[in-house]
């Protein structure tokens, strides 16, 4: 091959090995995970700009956590570049100044625990000033990033319906919402007001709240405004929340003090007349943490100049039971909504779990009376559910049901939950009587004409079912208990209203429908096994109670002794003991049925592998015990006692619920 041919094969291979060692460029595989990270993350999710604000600093030439570091300088700049869309501008305007509040949150100077750790007078007075300038400086930059966000939402050439399908607007909606929780969080935090004020003041900047739409809080204190975002709960399977625009929060009202005015821990032996002060019993409580979205909008300004610099922005709070829609800049769009925070933080915060344990063993005299919980702002127009727990449990026995009636919209929009506590040391006759003067008091409050006075739906686990099935059955049976008692000087009690009112049960007719689950109607043998026998010896009747009746006969020239004697030996028993096949509480009542026309349904569980109806059993209860004659429907499930818990259990209530919602014409399955 001729000299002049090499020459050129190498001068090709030499210039082809210039070409690729000088290429920028080249490909590879990426993975989705990466690719999806990449469009969607932001300075939320990860330690860094989103790659679509990095793309938009690219063009100043600065680096961008330089930018972010100083973003009034950043963002005078990227206003200098004719090149950048508006839309770039303001999306990532609102990502720089919220990732700068960001950092000052995180920062040293904005944590309180800097002004307990040093003794001397001077440096904490130094730290103060610290620590309030930058929370100031905090909520400088989170009043900034709402209002880049909102013009970007609603100023651009663009309206939010030609970007439905971006991640950017996804992005900017985010920011906006975390800012506007972030504020007041933070707002909170520096003027540590003794209630949420109406108006807040960032700077120069103005933020006035409006309640019109949530006339309920319009005249009302407000303890907290808590974000939604801040709040995790354990327990909780899962959280129900709407998505559309608006920043979740919990409203928390102040506690309602005690109003009897006879005593903090009064055991009232006669509920059904004893006479209130303000007519209102104090253990009735109206929901006190309540749900509420909160949208933040300029109120009178039209250009983006005011909107970004000027204009008075107006926090306008919704009922999100109440509201699904919210209007903005003269379009309608989804109203955000979280269902699930307010009933968490109420469980969190009353701690009924623990207080079911203490009451149980007659170590905390605060709950001896029973309760009621509203979970929710009452509403006329929604039917209520009564949910009533067992034995040594509390409201939250029901955590995964009222979870799924607050995440289920038809149940929801059509439902609202009223939570009984009560001590279940008590005679479970006792718990009766006090737990019907609690419901009837509760319903005579709601107007005559209001969809919620009827139709009520009642629910009870166990012991609760127990309770459910006499409050809505009529029976007397003064002749059967006074025949039991040892002692024929009783007879003279009968006419007693501590006596008749216990042995005459009368029922709430606001119920028309009743749910059974694990029930055990004739009683069971788990009461009678030896750890439960000696549990029982334990459990003692709550003192307050036999004090109350001590007080009610003493001056009834009766002698108490006679009625004391028959009190945890016989007739009068804790509530353990009352569960017992054998008890004579069980005597009395297995034979009290629901009144006719009243819809049943029970529901059992079956730890067993036999479909043998005299076999069945969840370990406490058995199936002949849970079973009542002319139920609308009955349902065995696989499971123990806790049988509420189990998710075949809440779809079977969920039906039983709709199908309610059906027969009453309030909706189309």
């Amino acid at each position: 091959m001729p000299k002049q041919i090499y020459k050129v094969l190498f001068a090709a291979l030499f210039s082809s090995y210039l070409l690729t060692g000088c290429q920028v460029v080249s490909v590879k595989s990426q993975g989705i995970n990466v690719t999806i990270a990449n469009e969607r993350e932001s300075i939320l999710t990860r330690n860094k700009l989103s790659e679509a604000s990095l793309n938009v600093l690219s063009m100043t030439g600065r680096e961008a956590n330089i930018c972010s570091d100083q973003p009034e300088e950043c963002i005078r700049e990227l206003q200098q570049i004719p090149q950048i869309q508006d839309e770039q501008l303001l999306s990532t305007a609102s990502e720089v100044y919220l990732a700068k509040a960001l950092n000052f949150e995180n920062s040293s100077d904005c944590k309180i625990g800097i002004l307990t750790s040093t003794k001397s007078e001077e440096k904490k007075q130094l730290q103060q000033v610290n620590y309030d300038k930058c929370l100031d400086q905090q909520l400088y930059m989170l009043d900034k990033s709402i209002r880049y966000s909102y013009a970007y939402m609603f100023k651009t050439k663009r309206v939010p319906q030609d970007r439905i399908f971006d991640n950017r607007q996804v992005q900017i909606r985010d920011f906006y919402n975390l800012a506007l929780a972030k504020l007041v969080s933070a707002y909170g935090l520096r003027h540590k007001p003794t209630q949420v004020e109406k108006r807040i003041k960032v700077g120069d900047s103005i933020y006035s709240i409006n309640f019109d739409h949530y006339p309920q809080l319009k005249e009302q204190k407000i303890e907290q405004l808590l974000s939604s975002y801040n709040l995790n709960f354990s327990g909780l399977r899962s959280i129900n929340r709407r998505d559309g625009f608006g920043s979740e929060f919990v409203v928390v009202l102040p506690q309602v003090k005690d109003e009897i005015g006879e005593g903090k821990n009064k055991y009232i032996i006669d509920p059904i007349n004893f006479s209130y002060k303000n007519g209102v019993n104090p253990n009735i409580h109206q929901a006190r943490y309540l749900a509420a979205t909160i949208t933040a909008q300029p109120k009178s300004a039209t250009n983006i100049e005011d909107i970004l610099n000027k204009a008075e922005f107006e926090l306008e709070a919704f009922d999100p039971y109440k509201y699904e829609k919210v209007d903005l800049a003269g379009k309608t769009y989804p109203l955000a909504a979280n269902f699930s925070t307010p009933y968490g933080l109420w469980l969190a915060q009353n701690n009924l779990g623990k207080a079911a344990y203490l009451t149980l063993i007659d170590r905390d005299d605060h709950l001896t009376m029973p309760h009621l919980y509203m979970l929710e702002p009452y509403n006329p127009n929604k039917k209520v559910i009564v949910l009533v727990h067992g034995l040594a449990s509390s409201p939250e026995a029901w955590i995964r049901l009222t979870n799924d009636i607050m995440g289920d919209a038809v149940l929801r929009e059509n439902f609202q939950v009223w939570q009984v506590f009560y001590s279940t040391n008590m005679p479970i006759i006792e718990s009766r009587l006090q737990i019907y003067a609690l419901l009837t008091q509760a319903f005579a409050k709601v107007d005559a004409k209001a969809p919620a006075k009827k139709d009520a739906v009642l629910v009870g686990h166990s012991m609760g079912g127990i309770i459910a099935r006499l409050l809505v059955s009529d029976a007397d049976v003064t002749k059967k208990a006074l025949a039991m008692m040892n002692n024929r000087q009783l007879n003279k009690y009968q006419k007693l209203p501590i006596v008749s009112q216990r042995l005459v049960t009368k029922d709430i007719p606001n119920f028309n429908r009743a749910i059974f689950l694990a029930t055990p109607h004739t009683g069971t043998d788990y009461a009678d096994r030896w750890f439960t026998k000696a549990a029982r010896k334990i459990i003692r009747i709550p003192g307050a109670f036999l004090s109350a009746i001590g007080d009610s006969i003493q001056n009834q020239d009766l002698d108490v002794k006679d009625l004391l004697t028959q009190i945890d030996h016989g007739l009068i028993q804790n509530g353990p003991s009352d569960l017992s096949h054998q008890s004579k509480f069980m005597e009395l009542t297995k034979n009290i049925n629901p009144r006719k026309g009243l819809a049943f349904h029970s529901i059992m569980g079956n730890i067993t592998d036999s479909d043998d109806l005299n076999m069945i059993t969840d370990d406490v209860v058995t199936y002949k015990s849970a079973h009542l004659n002319g139920a609308v429907s009955e349902k065995i499930i696989k499971g123990g006692h806790s049988i509420q818990e189990t998710p075949e259990a809440i779809l079977e209530l969920r039906r039983i619920l709709r199908l309610h919602l059906t027969q009453l014409g309030l909706h189309k399955p």
